[in-house]
Formats: C-alpha cells, sequence, structure tokens
C-alpha cells in the first residue's frame, strides 16, 4: 500500500500511528472509516500483526460488516481474522466461552424487546397489573434504568416507598429478573452488565481477554455510555486503544451517550495523541461555512473547522412558508425543478429530514398529491401510526358507524369489552342487520353486557352521540372527542409524547383542509379527502425520495437535503431544552451540525408560519437560522412575524426558565416534590442530574438537580 497516495496527511497520521494511545478526531465527512480499514491494513500488512489479535467495536452491524468487506478487499481472506463487531456481539463471544462461571450455561438465550414484552405481559397478568396504568414500554424502560444504574429489585422495593405504582413496577423487574435467571435468559442490558460483572470477579478471564488483541479501535467513541466505556476500559489494560468519533456529532445523549469520554479521554488514557481529520470530502464550502458557524456557538467542544478543496457551491436556501402546505409545496417545487433541469439526477438524491417523526405528515400529503415516490425510514407513514389509525376511526365512527372503525377501537381505551361480549355485539348486529354500533346503541340491555364494560360502553356512545350533534369547529370537535373518550389520558399514562404529538399534527392537519376548503370542510369530505394519502402505491424501482429523522440520517449522505420544520421550539425542542438546559441547547445544536453536513452539492433549509400546537403558541423561525450567519444564505418565501434574534432578546434565557433551587447537596433517598409530578424518591445522584421515582402515571425521571420546580422534602 502506498498510503502517500491513498491519505491525506493527517489520515495517514492517523492509520500510521502506533506509539501510544490514539484519540481521533474525526469530523464530517472527513474518511473515518478509510482511515480505520487503512489503519488495521497497515497492522497487518506493514507491521506484522496477527489478524486474531486486532479488534474494532462499532455500534452497528452495518459499520461493522462494511468495514470487513473493505479490508477483506485490500488484503485478501488471510484479513478475515480481526475481529470487527459490536459490542454487544463481542459481549456474547465471551460470554458464550465464560459465562460458565456465573452459573449461566453457554447456550443462553438472548432476549429482544419482544421476548420482554411477552414476559411482563405474562407478569402482568399473574400479578394483576394493568398494562393501561403501566404501559410494557416504560416497564421496560424502568427495568433498564434501575439495572444500568446499579438498582436491584430490593433496592427498587425500597425507593418505591408508599408510591403503589413505583411498588408495582419494582414487583415486575423482581419477577422479571427472577424469570431470566430460571430460564437463562439474558436481555441486551445484560450481556454488557454480565461482560463486567464477569470481568470484576474473574481477573484470569479478563487477563485472557487483554492478552487477546493488541490494538483495539472504537469507533463513533462520541457515542459510548458509561457501561460501554467501563468494558472498553477493562479490555484496554494490555493494548493500544484508538478511538474515533466527533464530539460535535453527539446525539444520543438520551441512550446513555456522554460527550465526556471523548473529550476528557486523556484523564483515563494518559499521553494519548490527538489527531483532527478536519479535511472533508462530502459537501461543498458553503455548506460547510454555515455549518462551521453553527457548532462554534457550542462551548463543550474540541475546537476544529472543517474546510474542503471541493467548489464553492451555491448558497444555502433559507424558505419561510406561510403555512406548512407552502412549506410542502416549496420542498416539492424544488424537488422536482432539480429533476428535471440536471442531467442524471434521480430522487434517491434527495433526502427530506426533521426532528421528530410527526413533521412528515405535510411532505407526505403533498408528495403523493404530486406523484414523487418517496419511503419513509425509521417510522410508520404518518396516516399509518397506530394513534392516528385510531382517532381517524373515531371520526370515521362518528360519520359512516363502520364496523371496521368499531372493532378497532371499542376497546381503546380498555372498556372490559374482551372477545365474548364483541362476539355478543356481532351477532345481535347480524340478528337485525345492522352495524354493531347501531346495535350497542339500540340493543344494549338485550345483549347482556354487564358491570364495568356495560357503564364504559353507555359513555362511549353518549360521546359519539354528542360529537356527532356538536356545532364546533372541527379540529375543536376533534380534540374534545379524544379528550372526552380518554384517549388522551391513556397516551399520557403511557408516557408516550411521540403519540400525543402526532395527535396534535392530525389536529394541524384537519386545520389545514378547513381553511383550504372553507365552504365544504366538514369531517365527511376530510376522510375522503384523507383516503388518497392513505392508499400505498407500488414502487417499481428504488428512485425514491428519503424521508426520516436526523436522529436516522446520521451517517449517512445524500446530493440535496432538506432539513424541514426549524421553528423555534420545534427545532431547538422546547422539550430538550427545558429539561436539559445548556446541555440540552448544545445537543439542539449538534443535531442541527449533523442535519446540515448530510447535504453534499445543496442544502435546504425550511420553516412555516401559523401555530404550534405542541406548544401553543406562533411559530417563528429557529434560533439556528441566525446563527449560520448571512454570509452564504439566500432567504425566500415569507419571514416569521417575529425575527428569531427578536424573539431570543424578548424570551426569557435557559437560565432564566430553569431558575435555580440552590440546593447542592442532594443524596440517594432524599424525598422531593415537583411542581409537575409530585412527590418523589431520589434513586440516583449522577453529579448535575438526578434519577427520581415518581408516582403513576410518570415513574422514575432524570431531572437537572438544581431546577426551580424541584423542591426537598423532610424526610
Amino acid at each position: 500500500m502506498n498510503l502517500d497516495e491513498l491519505l491525506n496527511p493527517k489520515q495517514k497520521e492517523a492509520a500510521t500511528y502506533l506509539d501510544s494511545h490514539l484519540r481521533i478526531i474525526a469530523g464530517a465527512g472527513s474518511g473515518k472509516t478509510r482511515v480505520l480499514t487503512y489503519r488495521i491494513a497497515y497492522l497487518i500488512e506493514e507491521i506484522g500483526i496477527e489478524p486474531r489479535h486486532i479488534l474494532a467495536i462499532t455500534f452497528t452491524n452495518k459499520a461493522a460488516n462494511e468495514m470487513k468487506e473493505r479490508v477483506i478487499r485490500l488484503l485478501g481472506d488471510y484479513a478475515s481474522g480481526a475481529l470487527l463487531c459490536t459490542i454487544h456481539s463481542l459481549c456474547v463471544r465471551i460470554l458464550r466461552q465464560n459465562i460458565r462461571a456465573l452459573n449461566y450455561p453457554n447456550n443462553f438465550i438472548i432476549m429482544d424487546e419482544e421476548d420482554q414484552k411477552s414476559l411482563l405481559k405474562k407478569i402482568f397478568k399473574e400479578r394483576q397489573i394493568d398494562p393501561k396504568t403501566i404501559s410494557l414500554k416504560s416497564c421496560i424502560n424502568y427495568i433498564s434504568t434501575c439495572k444500568i444504574g446499579g438498582v436491584t429489585p430490593s433496592r427498587a422495593f425500597e425507593f418505591a416507598g408508599d408510591f403503589i405504582g413505583e411498588q408495582k413496577k419494582a414487583i415486575a423487574y423482581q419477577d422479571y429478573e427472577q424469570y431470566k435467571e430460571e430460564h437463562f435468559m439474558l436481555d441486551f442490558d445484560d450481556l454488557l452488565l454480565k461482560t463486567v460483572e464477569l470481568f470484576e470477579k474473574y481477573p484470569e478471564i479478563l487477563e485472557r481477554w487483554q492478552r487477546q488483541f493488541q490494538f483495539i479501535h472504537v469507533d463513533e467513541f462520541q457515542d459510548v455510555s458509561e457501561v460501554d466505556y467501563k468494558l472498553i476500559k477493562y479490555l484496554s489494560g494490555q493494548s493500544t486503544l484508538c478511538v474515533v468519533g466527533d464530539p460535535d456529532q453527539t446525539i444520543y445523549s438520551f441512550r446513555g451517550s456522554d460527550i465526556n469520554f471523548i473529550m476528557n479521554f486523556e484523564k483515563d488514557f494518559p499521553h494519548t495523541k490527538t489527531v483532527i481529520l478536519d479535511q472533508n470530502y462530502r459537501s461543498t464550502k458553503t455548506i460547510l461555512d454555515i455549518s462551521n458557524n453553527l457548532i462554534r456557538k457550542n462551548k463543550n467542544r474540541m475546537e476544529k473547522d472543517l474546510f474542503t478543496e471541493l467548489e464553492e457551491g451555491p448558497k444555502v436556501m433559507h424558505y419561510s412558508g406561510v403555512d406548512e402546505e407552502a412549506e410542502a409545496n416549496f420542498v416539492c417545487d424544488t424537488i422536482e425543478n432539480i429533476i428535471h433541469t440536471v442531467e442524471g439526477v434521480n430522487y434517491h438524491d434527495f433526502a427530506i429530514l426533521y426532528r421528530a417523526n410527526y413533521l412528515s405528515r405535510a411532505f407526505e400529503q403533498k408528495l403523493i398529491q404530486r406523484q414523487i415516490d418517496y419511503k419513509i425510514f425509521g417510522g410508520l407513514k404518518f396516516f399509518n401510526r397506530k394513534e392516528v389509525k385510531d382517532a381517524l376511526s373515531y371520526i370515521r365512527l362518528m360519520v359512516n358507524q363502520d364496523d371496521l372503525s368499531f372493532e378497532r377501537i371499542v376497546n381503546v381505551p380498555a372498556r372490559g369489552v374482551g372477545a365474548k361480549t364483541l362476539e355478543k355485539i356481532q351477532n345481535k348486529a347480524i340478528e337485525y342487520g345492522i352495524t354493531n354500533y347501531e346495535a350497542l346503541c339500540l340493543y344494549a340491555d338485550e345483549i347482556g353486557i354487564s358491570g364495568k364494560a356495560k357503564k364504559q360502553l353507555s359513555q362511549f356512545v353518549t360521546c359519539i352521540e354528542n360529537a356527532k350533534h356538536s356545532s364546533l369547529a372541527l379540529p375543536d370537535l376533534f380534540e374534545k372527542l379524544l379528550i372526552d373518550l380518554g384517549y388522551f389520558d391513556m397516551l399520557r399514562n403511557d408516557q408516550d409524547e411521540n403519540r400525543i404529538q402526532n395527535l396534535m399534527e392530525l389536529k394541524n392537519s384537519i386545520t389545514n383542509y378547513m381553511n383550504t376548503h372553507p365552504d365544504s370542510a366538514n369531517f365527511e369530505s376530510y376522510l375522503q379527502d384523507i383516503a388518497l394519502y392513505t392508499s400505498q402505491d407500488d414502487i417499481f424501482d428504488d428512485e425514491y425520495v428519503s424521508l426520516m429523522s436526523i436522529h436516522m440520517a446520521k451517517g449517512l449522505e445524500f446530493n440535496y437535503v432538506f432539513v424541514v420544520g426549524l421553528s423555534e421550539d420545534i427545532f431547538p425542542s422546547f422539550r430538550s431544552v427545558s429539561e436539559g438546559g445548556d446541555d440540552g441547547m448544545e445537543e439542539e445544536r449538534r443535531l442541527a451540525y449533523v442535519a446540515f453536513t448530510r447535504a453534499k452539492k445543496r442544502l435546504y433549509l425550511t420553516d412555516s408560519q401559523g401555530f404550534n400546537f405542541i406548544t401553543n403558541s406562533p411559530k417563528m423561525s429557529s434560533r439556528f437560522i441566525d446563527e449560520i450567519g448571512s454570509d452564504h444564505v439566500e432567504h425566500a418565501g415569507n419571514p416569521s412575524q417575529f425575527k428569531s434574534r427578536e424573539y431570543l432578546h424578548l424570551t426569557p434565557s435557559v437560565d432564566e426558565m430553569i431558575g435555580d433551587n440552590e440546593i447542592t447537596d442532594w443524596k440517594q433517598g432524599d424525598l422531593v416534590e415537583h411542581d409537575t409530578f409530585g412527590k418523589g424518591v431520589i434513586v440516583k445522584v449522577n453529579g448535575k442530574t438526578l434519577d427520581i421515582a415518581f408516582s403513576v402515571p410518570y415513574g422514575i425521571k432524570t431531572l437537572m438537580a438544581h431546577h426551580k420546580a424541584l423542591h426537598r422534602l423532610s424526610n
């Protein structure tokens, strides 16, 4: 290999430096996978390291397979002896060989999320825990939080105190762990935790694995969690460690990622050399300049400015629409214009990126209307999402009383309607040749429904009938119906904020329909209109526009990128900033930086005016539009009523919003009271944040220790 021809000087330095531990700060599009591949090839071909003594840890199977294929292409099958894998598959390999020391068989069963849900359903049934009060999802998250935080089931009982909901979750946690142990099953958390336990209890096993590897590489190091980091530290005791990542792309703190592991790497690994890869091979100079302008606003980062030898490129376009339809029209118009005027371009060259999945709705509708093929990544199409289909079924039942809608939602939320009760209703409907809903309305006494179900179904019918005769505007009627039926309460109990946001976006869709059909807007015509958007057109090739969240887009690149929904409180997210303070804002900015640097040729930033139903406030352009500067940006459309600079000047700062309770000596077991969540107990102190167990429906929350909403109670 002639690395002088294959790599730039900094890439070559990173690929060939072996004198100590190495931290590679790899900017977006700087060729980090290429560097890692050639580093592994260099160790084998030039230095003579046996492939089996080389380990590379990635965080996705796709990345591991891609790196493996590249190394084999360079050196042939001999190089396949190097272990290139995810951290979970590495743990499985270690445990398969050594877990007998922990009294587990080496053929233990690995549980996926569906296995976890099935087990919890069984436990909930045996313990008579209502899954509508404590959802399976929130219980899985609770168990994971406890395990990663070192809280055993017995300690969870202590922390639960007199809180009935917390007691039930602690019982479920205890039964869950007992069942797994009796049946020799491990979930994904266990794979990491059992490996750590093995290394801590049996130094001879740890030493054997340390001797196995002379050179260890960790990709995406900015995404490691505390338990990941502990494992890597154990394994690298006798090895040269090379970590690769970019603090500016740390966007997974909600999964436990901690930017400080890469920022403070040299504290645990002295004499570390740092190489910064700052030449970008992906984007135009214009895109890099505005991205650099944005990320410089963050304080907790390593100073670097990406540069490129590619062309200047056209200006970044910022478009502000008068409403969401105008924003979606601009995106579709731009795509079609490029398709028709630029040779060799197809739909696969385009990506539409958004902060949250609910923002896809307006763009999906317009793409279907324009007959532009698209594909949603990382989520269902908007009108196929469960809560949206449920809500539309309620509307359709109100309009048509059809059986499909009735059967879908008669027991959502739970009303005590089981298979036998539903069968009775269906038989009565068949007997009289009417719909199920009509049978329930007219012959409830003859059907023989009793107890809780009778009362709940009576309320159900009353809600539907009241809505049918209401004079409220369609959006308000929609929201009132779901409130009266208890649907919103069900989602809040499930702690499912995304589903609530999706319903607010559906309300926005109804509002837009009213505005565009002022003379004929009713639910019947709206449902007919929606039918066009729920039909699935066959796609005969791979030429489609990609729609995905920014988290899903990390690591990808597209010639033309639209970052949509850039409104204040949407992106940056009000919730992330209000809960995370300055750290939350910095992560939102990193998220925008990741989004912008997905673009190779053109970058479009869009937002719209109107009303934000999530925060109940008027929309205005995101502060990020100002922070990218003005030299390389062209503005179009209708500017917001308020400039974001003016808005930021008029609104309170992050510090003013979160306040300060002036308590600095929190400890585990302290009793607290929160302005929203009520009374709770501190489960874990994490420096600036606290894990606090609240009663149902809130459960364990991670909150800022100094937030003004948090108060100490006397023990």
